[in-house]
């Protein structure tokens, strides 16, 4: 009876613990959500630290993990020149926890 409950418990919790993996494609068509970089945190709406590797990404956290190859990738981004054109305005911050959601209303486009 334990291990049916582990075993359900390990089911059930892997396909939520989708980590934030971002491959940056070169063509605006190619992208999930269109990004633009600020250049201070109080104008983003995702604060986003850059992990070393795949595992230590967050789910939907702002704890990214850029892959080398699309298919590797939970989201596909492009980023834009200009800040009208984003639907995302993102601030790279220099630790993980200053990581986070800073406009929630746009959460679902990491998703």
């Amino acid at each position: 009876m334990k291990l049916f409950i582990l075993v359900a418990f390990f089911i059930l919790t892997i396909p939520t613990s989708k980590a934030q993996k971002i491959y940056s494609v070169d063509k605006d068509y190619k992208a999930d959500v269109k990004v633009f970089v600020v250049n201070s945190d109080y104008k983003a709406d995702l604060l986003v630290y850059k992990v070393s590797s795949d595992y230590k990404a967050g789910n939907n956290d702002g704890k990214w993990f850029f892959t080398n190859a699309a298919y590797k990738a939970d989201k596909k981004i492009f980023f834009v020149e200009a800040a009208y054109k984003a639907e995302l305005k993102i601030y790279f911050v220099e630790s993980a926890y200053k990581a986070g959601w800073k406009n929630k209303s746009k959460i679902h486009l990491m998703y």
